[in-house]
């Protein structure tokens, strides 16, 4: 039934790659004719013999906090995927199932049925690691030079005779690192690959049905920064390990989405965010990381000769990828994909008066009144400031907290 109420309305649009507006829109709850009555302008509306419709609807003036934010769409998921170098050289002999957990110490797949083993690390495998043959100097004299024999005749230059030495740099360090984590013991965790690295990965290879070598070649190893959920495999049994067989993702879940580049003053590391999850829950997230290149939007529909829009525009607004990463996996519960909508804080007021939208009255001379509950016919003009989720910051002379105000019809 029409009872020529007018109450606020917040219209969601549909989701999309440009941020929405979050809050009420303001609605003007008086008619003009109305608000006209009132005469306001003169001795504060007392003595006027306008009726001005009312309810028995009634609010307090609060103190609190306004929040205006804004909402972008993203997605749910596990983040970028990252494909896995390998080395090796052979036959896929096997492969993991996609969305697979892979550890330190396990097989991201297998070629010529020998593993290919995730260790954790930021470089790459780009070196066989083994202890190496170094050639020593010829035995000299104490006159330095070659030792004297009693035979006069012309003697052979001495051989050099071959030591061991030890394979130095980073790399052989974050191998080391691993192999201490994964329990074998026996040598240094240093810059160095020695006989005792080589013996103690003698036993990791004996643990791993691999031949005993005390070598680890280019192709046995790939590096990641952490567990890893495989995304897919490219390749198939009984193909060629060539290229990058495997990709994989984080094994947390994250929100992906692209951040219009003229609007990224929100996208910080750190920014907190709320996610709204696709079955409605909300979860405490935080900006994790920002891409540094803005890419161009392709245009939707046809028109033209190269796909673009129908005003012969190419393509929208440049954007930007940003990841967003929950507080609590837990929150998130058993989803693993799926739409979500990102919001994040414009403006904040703290410690303000605030009440309803509804409960403003449009003034004929311009501005807002409230009717304080228990008068008839008398308003108290009101300054407004931020308007956010369906209530407005009201101020002046005669607002208070705990006043109690109409809701006019």
């Amino acid at each position: 039934m029409d009872d020529g109420r007018t109450t606020p309305v917040t219209r969601r649009r549909p989701r999309g790659r440009t941020p929405l507006w979050v809050g009420a829109a303001i609605v003007l709850v008086a008619g003009a004719g109305t608000a006209g009555a009132l005469g306001l302008g003169g001795d504060g509306g007392a003595g006027s013999d306008a009726k001005v419709p009312r309810t028995d609807r009634t609010v307090q003036v609060a103190r609190g906090t306004l929040t205006e934010q804004k909402e972008i769409d993203g997605t749910l998921g596990h983040g970028p995927e990252v494909p896995f170098h390998v080395r090796a050289e052979g036959t896929v002999t096997w492969l993991p199932e996609t969305g697979a957990r892979v550890t330190r110490g396990k097989a991201v797949l297998r070629v010529d049925d020998r593993p290919v083993t995730l260790l954790y690390g930021s470089l790459p495998m780009y070196r066989d690691l083994a202890v190496r043959q170094r050639a020593a100097e010829p035995q000299a004299d104490a006159d330095g030079g070659a030792k004297a024999t009693d035979d006069p005749a012309p003697t052979p230059a001495p051989q050099p005779s071959s030591s061991v030495a030890p394979l130095r740099g980073m790399d052989v360090k974050q191998f080391e690192s691993n192999l201490s984590a994964l329990g074998y013991t026996g040598f240094t965790v240093d810059e160095e690959y020695t006989g005792l690295t080589a013996t103690a990965v003698k036993r990791w290879q004996r643990d791993l049905g691999l031949p005993q070598t005390g070598r680890v070649a280019i192709g046995d190893i790939v590096y990641a920064p952490g567990a890893v959920r495989v995304a897919r495999a490219d390749a198939q049994v009984g193909a060629e390990a060539t290229g990058n067989p495997v990709t994989y993702t984080s094994t947390s879940r994250m929100v992906s989405l692209e951040a219009p580049a003229a609007d990224l003053g929100w996208a910080q590391r750190g920014t907190e965010v709320t996610v709204e999850l696709p079955d409605g829950r909300p979860a405490k997230a935080e900006v994790a990381r920002v891409g540094k290149d803005a890419a161009a939007v392709s245009g939707v529909g046809g028109g033209g000769a190269e796909g673009g829009n129908t005003d012969g525009s190419t393509g929208g607004e440049a954007t930007v990828p940003v990841v967003v990463a929950f507080d609590d996996q837990k929150a998130v519960g058993r989803l693993e994909s799926g739409p979500v909508t990102v919001r994040y804080v414009v403006k904040e007021d703290r410690n303000v008066l605030k009440v309803p939208v509804a409960a403003l009255v449009a003034l004929a001379e311009g501005g807002y009144a409230l009717e304080p509950a228990g008068t008839a016919g008398t308003f108290v003009p009101v300054r407004t400031g931020l308007f956010a989720d369906g209530m407005v910051a009201v101020s002046g002379p005669g607002v208070r907290e705990g006043l109690k105000v109409r809701i006019p019809e």
